[in-house]
């Protein structure tokens, strides 16, 4: 019978799906619902939920009704006034979050720390639960270097089947099926049986007792029982203290702890927290000046750049945006501009000593790459940043400012420094930018180069035109961009006069622009999270949907950032994956997610025994109503099959599937636009 339902659920995920791409040619009269050629009071308030938050929760379209719009709009532009108590409480476990970086990779040490350990050039931590992480990645860091002698003693025949080997992903030896396995593989096993063995043993204790059984295990044991995942790991887990979870899991990967906490803060204040432009903002921001993650050092520098560099300025001066990204550890780290030096500076003539392990006459010491002019900042600065890449700026442009920026620079990103300026990597004499001339001053130079770029026309058309297209329309209106522009000139690029602009715009209220933007992934995830009332306990699994929707939190590898349009996100593919997890969400398969169909308002209809009634009310829960008749019928069809509506004849009272309804609802065109 499961399996037969599952079959049934699969053919109307691709009835519905199937019409889904036809329904997504945005600026169509037709494509748009019939009541939609007038806002009135409700779709104000719709409207204005859809664009300046991740989506309305239920009950949200009547309380921004009863508020008031205009008043609703201008509270979440002063987010300081909003109390968000609710939010800090649900973020106090991810202790990553308020760490200073240097703190950050003392207690989640990455493998250089650790290798400085080995080879004596650092010493152990002394709290006993900081010293069980050191010594696991200790033991890991040994166990390495001495699979890699082992290869390089096996000769080149045998060096891939052991690096395979040694990752997990293949055996040496024989198969199970017989014969005999690559010894490693054969450990492993022991220690995960080991594990399972510990972990039975572990969860008949309380949770401090158990955590000092861990912390008294050896090396290898608890690197062994940190592996343990699905219910036993939760188990093992329950009752222990922030600390103690993060232990547990630093035990196997210290960095993924960092990384982790990062990304589910960010969909827990995207999913919970009051102050939604505020977010919304910070997701913009960090967008336009965007890090890739998993670039090294920036998995311990990420924390800091958005909480330091980003979320204080979203809705200040463009200016102290610029700065404060320009001297952020982590944007240094990512575009190479620390190592960055003048070719007539001190360091390269060989005047001075070079702090990097560069020596005279520019000639690397051993085991160090030399470096020179970078100019990745340089480039990015003009193109995404500022200007942008029809800005006017020339080759020479970049290199000029690229030697602006020398001297830039960081005390040792890898152990959590901060940015410094380096006099001696400076290059000196003036520069030529954009017209203008910078006078050889040092650090100041730089300064002067973002003052120039932050009051450039050019510069105040860009970012207008990109705050636009994300709260407007892929193509916005030229006479708002160009409204936008005036303000930006006018108040000192004030982020936030320049938005207020555009809220009281007549654009940015035109029914031509009610539900026409295309959600992207984390839009949609986010929002369907909300409309569903969902409780998230831990949004693990929510971040690896985004992985698999082709939007990974922080993971955009190139400087770019995401595409805010809709011909990025809209394919079949897409839009069958994102129907997927509509109806994940709504049965609750979605691990640490859970959706009570009582948070669902569906007014007078509650607790009806009618699949079409039941149908209306989650069409004005979900949607206020918003639904194409090709959408209704397409979904109504599928209530005719007692499968889905949960229909018998012999129980014609049996109350309708509400999760499945809903899951089809949440994945409809209407529900994927904003």
């Amino acid at each position: 019978m499961r399996l037969r339902k599952r079959h049934v659920l699969a053919g109307a995920v691709l009835l519905v799906a199937a019409t889904l791409p036809t329904q997504f040619a945005l600026g169509r009269k037709k494509d748009k619902p019939a009541d939609a050629t007038s806002m009135d009071a409700q779709k104000h308030a719709v409207h204005a939920l859809n664009r300046l938050t991740y989506g309305p929760r239920p009950g949200d379209v009547e309380r921004v009704t009863q508020i008031g719009v205009d008043k609703w709009i201008d509270l979440q532009l002063h987010p300081d006034k909003i109390d968000d108590s609710a939010l800090e409480a649900r973020l106090a476990p991810f202790r990553t979050l308020s760490m200073g970086t240097k703190e950050i990779v003392e207690n989640f040490p990455p493998e250089q720390l650790i290798k400085q350990i080995a080879e004596g050039k650092a010493s152990m931590p002394r709290d006993p639960t900081e010293r069980a992480v050191y010594a696991a990645q200790l033991q890991r860091y040994e166990n390495k270097q001495e699979r890699k002698q082992d290869a390089v003693k096996s000769g080149p025949q045998n060096t891939s089947e052991v690096a395979i080997a040694s990752d997990g992903n293949a055996s040496g030896g024989k198969d199970d099926d017989g014969g005999s396995a690559d010894p490693a593989q054969m450990q492993r096993r022991e220690e995960r049986r080991l594990a399972n063995l510990k972990t039975q043993e572990l969860l008949d204790l309380p949770a401090d007792e158990r955590m000092k059984q861990i912390l008294r295990m050896s090396p290898e044991e608890q690197r062994a029982l940190a592996t343990t995942k699905g219910a036993k790991a939760d188990a093992l887990a329950s009752g222990m203290s922030p600390k103690q979870k993060e232990t547990m899991l630093a035990l196997n990967n210290p960095q993924q702890v960092v990384v982790s906490e990062l990304m589910q803060a960010k969909l827990l204040r995207a999913i919970y927290g009051e102050r939604q432009l505020d977010e919304v903002m910070t997701d913009f921001w960090f967008n336009h000046f965007n890090i890739f993650i998993n670039k090294g050092a920036d998995r311990y520098l990420l924390t800091s750049y958005e909480r330091d560099a980003i979320r204080p300025h979203v809705l200040g001066k463009f200016e102290d945006l610029l700065v404060a990204t320009a001297k952020s550890p982590a944007m240094m780290f990512y575009l190479d501009n620390w190592l960055s030096v003048g070719p007539n500076s001190e360091i390269a003539l060989g005047i001075a000593p070079h702090r990097y392990g560069y020596g005279p006459q520019n000639r690397p010491r051993k085991g160090k790459q030399a470096s020179g002019l970078n100019e990745n900042y340089g480039r990015e600065l003009m193109e995404l940043h500022t200007l942008s890449v029809n800005g006017g700026y020339s080759q020479q442009d970049v290199t000029e400012v690229a030697k602006v920026f020398t001297g830039w620079t960081l005390e040792q990103p890898k152990k959590g420094g901060d940015f410094r300026f380096e006099p001696r990597m400076h290059e000196p004499g003036d520069k030529i930018v954009i017209g203008h001339r910078i006078k050889s001053n040092g650090e100041q130079e730089g300064l002067e180069v973002l003052h120039l770029l932050a009051h450039n026309p050019k510069t105040a058309h860009f970012i207008s035109q990109k705050l636009a297209m994300r709260f407007v329309s892929d193509n916005p209106p030229a006479a708002l961009v160009d409204r936008m522009t005036q303000t930006f000139l006018k108040k000192d690029g004030d982020i936030r006069e320049v938005l207020r602009t555009m809220f009281k715009s007549p654009e940015f209220w035109s029914p031509d622009a009610y539900r026409a933007k295309v959600k992207t992934p984390l839009e949609f995830v986010v929002s369907s999270v909300r409309a569903s009332g969902a409780e998230v306990d831990d949004a693990r699994a929510l971040i690896g949907t985004l992985n698999n929707m082709g939007m990974a939190l922080y993971g955009m590898m190139p400087p770019t950032g995401y595409s805010m349009k809709a011909d990025t996100w809209v394919n079949s593919s897409a839009l069958l994956g994102r129907m997927n997890f509509s109806l994940g969400l709504a049965a609750g398969k979605i691990k640490g997610v859970k959706v009570d169909s009582a948070n669902l308002d569906m007014g007078p209809a509650a607790g009806t025994t009618d699949p079409q009634e039941a149908l209306a009310a989650l069409e004005n829960s979900l949607l206020a109503g918003d639904i194409s008749k090709q959408t209704h019928d397409t979904i109504s069809k599928q209530l005719d099959d007692p499968r889905i509506s949960q229909r018998k004849l012999d129980d014609p009272q049996r109350p309708p599937n509400i999760a499945a309804i809903t899951g089809l609802i949440l994945g409809s065109p209407e529900f994927q636009k904003r």
